[in-house]
């Protein structure tokens, strides 16, 4: 189950000040940095974003907002093997599409490789670094367990000039890959594995996005990333906990290159989802498989995803607001999600009327050839988004669902001679049930009441349901992708291989569904509720004036039904 309860996200006198930003507060109250507050959000470049990215970017462009300081959007590409200018475009559009702009131009770690190349030499005339020649499996041999120290590398003892001429014969292209790397000579005592002497640069023969083959070395993540942030002279640095032992190596990179400035980092806890994968590595595993059809797959937790899907930036950035910040590891229930999705959605979505699985209806004793129109409340939320026309006509479609032949007990929708009332229209009576030659129901017959238009019954009965309706003469033909969480776990991969909890009912496709003629046109991105059974966006994949819907969520909100039982 999710560590996330209501209690913990019910609003409190301190509940828009987490531990993050009573730190930068009083660092600003104190003069640090000159009362200067700089973030940054830095992102690999090696796959799109997620969820988790967007608590990261709420929060590192938030605190910047709040105490009138900047946020830099720099990408680590310190990785030309897995990196892309396709992941860099995507996630300049993702940030942009939070509502969040950073400050001048996006930066780049590939900004200052002769920078890092100068630091790396500073470390090695200091006798802080040195070229080692093991092979990787000798190298992980000597690295030590976490209860056993490691073992100094024979190459450790070279001398400053020996170690400047391989370095730069390093870069100059003289040797293959992994013949050699620089590493920082700390302590291979350390309990702290991060300290035992780390790789800092190794020979990588790949082209890379922006500096193309000007260099056969790259610094590792590691290395690369506390010096960029002293160069953007970034103030605080908000990572998430699994950089948390990796402090002490920045802190001691920090201390002894001369950097411009002195970034404090504090790490906060990575959000994690039920039913979710956060990992990009497994996440990439998926698109290159199968197993869904792209980045943008609306079942994906990126954000691309969430967009195709019809989440909002403004549910997204609501949903990273209540989950907060923490300093543990906790997991939150997707219906959380969920639920701010439909809030907000239930605020700025025009309802249309739908019919996913139609089922026709003829009007007896309703005029041949004969229409006429409803005005319906396009959202009753907002009164400023007035009404609408919808045509009714002597044929229209409802959905099967809402009727039954021999309906059971607490059943109040349509059945053999019972009244219901056809929302916005008129109540109907069903007289007959047509059936085919397989004995399923394909048409119904039913006589509407006259004086009950758009209304009530002037002689005040009551019916216990009303249905929506699509007139079949004007209705438009349309596709529904009804989606379904990805997983059927809980904490995907947590007992085996993730691939045997996918869910084989995680996208359902139907093909003869009828809506209103108000939709027609619509652009891909629109959203809209469709009446009694959830919310839907226009998909890209629209061709042909054919338009194909997405779910985006279902009416019915887990996660509100949590707060009432709480």
């Amino acid at each position: 189950m999710s560590d996330i309860t209501k209690e913990d996200l019910s609003p409190g006198p301190a509940a828009a000040v987490d531990f993050i930003r009573a730190i930068v507060a009083d660092d600003v109250k104190n003069g640090k940095n000159g009362g200067r507050v700089a973030t940054r959000f830095p992102p690999e470049p090696n796959g799109y974003l997620h969820i988790g990215h967007a608590k990261s970017i709420c929060l590192n462009f938030g605190v910047s907002a709040e105490f009138g300081g900047t946020c830099n959007l720099r990408f680590d590409d310190t990785n030309p093997t897995k990196e892309d200018v396709e992941y860099v475009d995507s996630i300049e559009e993702d940030v942009r599409w939070l509502g969040f702009e950073w400050t001048d131009e996006p930066l780049f770690a590939s900004d200052y490789f002769e920078q890092l190349y100068e630091y790396a030499t500073h470390l090695i005339r200091a006798g802080k670094a040195y070229v080692d020649s093991l092979s990787g499996d000798e190298t992980r041999a000597h690295r030590g367990t976490l209860t056993e120290p490691g073992k100094d590398s024979p190459y450790r003892g070279r001398t400053i000039e020996e170690n400047l001429d391989l370095f730069a014969r390093m870069r100059a292209g003289e040797f293959e890959d992994g013949a050699h790397v620089l590493r920082a000579k700390i302590d291979m005592a350390s309990p702290n594995i991060n300290l035992r002497d780390p790789v800092l640069y190794r020979i990588r023969r790949a082209h890379h996005h922006r500096t193309g083959d000007a260099w056969c070395i790259y610094p590792m993540y590691d290395f690369a990333h506390p010096p960029s942030d002293a160069i953007e002279r970034i103030t605080h640095s908000l990572c998430t906990l699994e950089f948390e032992d990796h402090r002490p190596l920045y802190d001691w990179l920090i201390q002894n290159l001369p950097v411009p400035g002195e970034p404090r980092q504090i790490e906060f806890a990575r959000l994690n989802l039920t039913y979710t994968l956060m990992s990009k590595r497994k996440l990439l595993e998926l698109v290159e498989e199968g197993h869904v059809t792209g980045w943008d797959d609306p079942r994906m937790p990126t954000l691309v995803g969430m967009r195709r899907r019809g989440y909002t930036p403004e549910a997204i950035r609501t949903f990273c607001d209540r989950v907060g910040v923490a300093k543990r590891e906790n997991t939150v229930d997707l219906a959380l999600l969920e639920h701010a999705v439909r809030e907000d959605l239930n605020r700025r979505a025009p309802r249309v009327m739908g019919v996913l699985a139609p089922l026709r209806l003829v009007i007896e004793n309703y005029p041949e050839g004969q229409s006429e129109s409803f005005d319906i409340v396009n959202n009753p939320e907002d009164d400023s988004a007035g009404s609408r026309k919808v045509p009714f006509s002597r044929e229209v479609f409802i959905e099967r669902d809402d009727f039954r032949e021999d309906p059971p007990r607490k059943f109040f929708r349509l059945a053999p001679g019972r009244e219901v009332r056809l929302r916005g229209a008129y109540f109907v009576t069903c007289t007959e049930v047509v059936k085919d030659a397989g004995g399923e129901v394909v048409e119904l017959r039913c006589r509407h009441d006259p004086a009950t238009r758009g209304g009530d019954a002037p002689d005040g009965r009551k019916v216990k349901a009303t249905l929506h309706w699509v007139s079949a003469a004007h209705a438009i033909d349309v596709e529904v992708r009804l989606y379904d969480r990805l997983f059927t776990a809980e904490t995907p991969g947590a007992t085996g291989d993730y691939r045997s909890e996918l869910n084989p009912k995680s996208l359902d496709v139907l093909q003869d569904c009828k809506l209103e003629p108000s939709v027609s046109g619509a652009a891909p991105g629109s959203r809209y509720q469709f009446e009694r059974i959830g919310y839907f966006c226009v998909d890209p994949d629209s061709r042909d004036r054919r338009l194909v819907f997405n779910r985006t969520v279902t009416l019915k909100d887990t996660w509100a039904k949590i707060e009432r039982r709480g």
